[in-house]
Formats: C-alpha cells, sequence, structure tokens
C-alpha cells in the first residue's frame, strides 16, 4: 500500500506519522510543505514530500502514476476554514469542491477505490431549516449550511457519496469537531489557532483567552487516528444509506469552564478569559448537542485517545518542550 496524503498541515501530519510509525512511507502533497514543522512530528526521510496543488489536475495525476498511488487522504483545505471562506468564498469554494473533485477524479481514472477526505462537523451545528419534516416535496425539506465553508463540505460529501454510488470509489468523509493540537507551522482554523495562542500565553504567565461558546473539539492526533482508520476500514458503508461519512471529535460538547479547567489543570495558576472577539464569532459558535461517534466506532473501530484535559496537557507538554 502506498498512501498519498493530500495537505501536510496540522491533521495530515498526524496522518503521516502514524501511516510511519506503522512501517509504511506516504506520500506527501502541498503547495508548499514546511519541513521544519513536519520534522517535529517524524522524520521528513520517512516519507516522500512532493510539491504540488490540487487545482492543477495534471500535476495531482503524475504524483499518482509516479509513485503507484493505492488510497489517498485528502485533508487540505481554504486558508483559516470557516473564517477564511466568508472573507473570501470564491477561493474556498474553488478550493474545496473543485479541488476535492480533481482528487476523487484522478482517483477513478488510475484505479484507486479508497478515498478519504476532511469534512467537519460543521455541517452538524452550522444548518438552518429543515422545518418541512424531511418531506422532500417540500422547499424547507432538510437543513441547510449557513456559512460558506460549511456548504462546501456539504457539497463534497454528496458529490463523494455519488462517487461511490456510480463509480464504485470507496468514499469516506471524517467530520472532525474543532481540531487543535500540536503544529508550528501556518495554517489552521480560527479554533486551533485560539487554542495555540491560549497555551502560548499561559505558559508566558500571560492571560490566555478562550472563545465563549460551546464547542466539540478533536485532537488532532485522533483526527489523524481517525483519518488512518478509514484508510484501512474493510468497508466504509453503503452510500445509498449515507455510510461513508463520520464524525470524529472528542464525544462531548466542552463549555468554555471545562476549557479553562484543562488549561489550568496543564498550567498551574493559568490566568484565562472567557471572551470570543467579534471578528471570530462566526467560527466559534455556541454548539447546542453532542455529534453521535457510534457510526464511527462500529464501523472505523474509532474511540477518541485524547479527552479535553489528555488534549491540552499533551499540547503544554509539547510546546514547552519546543521552547525550553
Amino acid at each position: 500500500m502506498t498512501t498519498l496524503v493530500i495537505g501536510a498541515g496540522l491533521v495530515g501530519a498526524q496522518v503521516a506519522r502514524i501511516l510511519i510509525e506503522g512501517g509504511e512511507k506516504p506520500v506527501l502533497f502541498d503547495t508548499a510543505p514546511q519541513t521544519d514543522a513536519l520534522a517535529e512530528h517524524f522524520d521528513p526521510a520517512r516519507a516522500v514530500l512532493e510539491v504540488g496543488d490540487i487545482l492543477r489536475p495534471l500535476t495531482l495525476a503524475a504524483v499518482m502514476q509516479r509513485h503507484k498511488i493505492t488510497r489517498i487522504a485528502h485533508t487540505a483545505a481554504n486558508p483559516m476554514l470557516t473564517l477564511g471562506a466568508q472573507r473570501d468564498p470564491y477561493s474556498a469554494i474553488n478550493l474545496n469542491i473543485m479541488g476535492t473533485v480533481n482528487v476523487i477524479e484522478a482517483a477513478r481514472a488510475f484505479g484507486i477505490k479508497r478515498v478519504v477526505v476532511s469534512s467537519s462537523n460543521v455541517l452538524n451545528h452550522f444548518v438552518a431549516g429543515g422545518d418541512g419534516s424531511n418531506d422532500p416535496m417540500r422547499e424547507t425539506a432538510f437543513p441547510r449550511p449557513t456559512t460558506f465553508y460549511a456548504s462546501t463540505k456539504q457539497a463534497i460529501e454528496s458529490l463523494g457519496l455519488n462517487y461511490a454510488r456510480w463509480h464504485g470509489i470507496e468514499f469516506a468523509a471524517m467530520r472532525y469537531g474543532a481540531v487543535f493540537g500540536p503544529w508550528s507551522g501556518a495554517g489552521g482554523g480560527g479554533p486551533s489557532n485560539v487554542m495555540k495562542e491560549a497555551v502560548r500565553r499561559a505558559l508566558k504567565g500571560e492571560e490566555a483567552v478562550l472563545p465563549a461558546g460551546a464547542m466539540e473539539w478533536v485532537y488532532s492526533k485522533d483526527a489523524g487516528l481517525g483519518t488512518v482508520q478509514a484508510l484501512k476500514a474493510k468497508a466504509l458503508g453503503a452510500p445509498e444509506s449515507g455510510g461513508g461519512v463520520y464524525n470524529i471529535t472528542m464525544g462531548v460538547l466542552a463549555r468554555p469552564e471545562d476549557m479553562a479547567a484543562a488549561l489550568k489543570a496543564a498550567i498551574p495558576g493559568a490566568k484565562v478569559r472567557i471572551e470570543t472577539p467579534a471578528a471570530a464569532a462566526v467560527s466559534l459558535p455556541d454548539m447546542k448537542a453532542v455529534s453521535d461517534l457510534s457510526l464511527a466506532k462500529k464501523t472505523l473501530g474509532f474511540t477518541p485517545q485524547y479527552g479535553l484535559v489528555e488534549g491540552v496537557k499533551d499540547l503544554v507538554a509539547w510546546t514547552k518542550a519546543r521552547t525550553s
């Protein structure tokens, strides 16, 4: 098996690390691989780094052909995710939707069956409508996304499931919670950067600022774990029943007070203020419910290894090791 990991960032680095620890030499495809940041997680010599853009399908196809790729983990997304898509919707739509279609089409052309893509549990929260009682004859039958980013994720899930239904692609979409974890490079979304900055400030004795709303989080190492489990699963479920879409979160709804307590447990004496900056409010909502992990557990074997306290402690330890 040779895995192509598209997007060598916060989650892609963890996918590559797990594959390498399992004895594989993955191929990482990124517009600008951050080798120094990757080296903090694994020896870059144990992977193949390819520079390329998923919006250039011939480059993508050449990499697949050259390395005889057998499965794909697609983790690339638009910069700053929800916040970035609200600011520049066209770029997010082009990259997230057409970029993903380029990946799946190239897989179809080369007979690569298994394609796992990064979706988001924004589709569980950034929705409105659905007051048509699921009656498909009514215009308001089903909830619709309320942000550009969520709209792109709904599109790639629907397109991927149709590739599964009509072209035999073994498709899986990972609905990650808000991801945070060890990553010194550029990239990540609003929530991940908020957590990174909160830890940095707390370690310096400064006041850490945490978002005011309840959130569903996932640690980046668990996001990588769920993705690798989807790459290796024997079956991904029938697309006719929505199989192939999996919630990957901590399985809890963390209140701001919970996150503050976790930070103080990892950094005794940490000073914390709970506040969501107005500019980031769209990407840091007050979530109301917990995503169901039962399908991911049953089909992939996914159980989160990091709760809130464990995740924050691991991130603090990693940050200390880098700055000491």
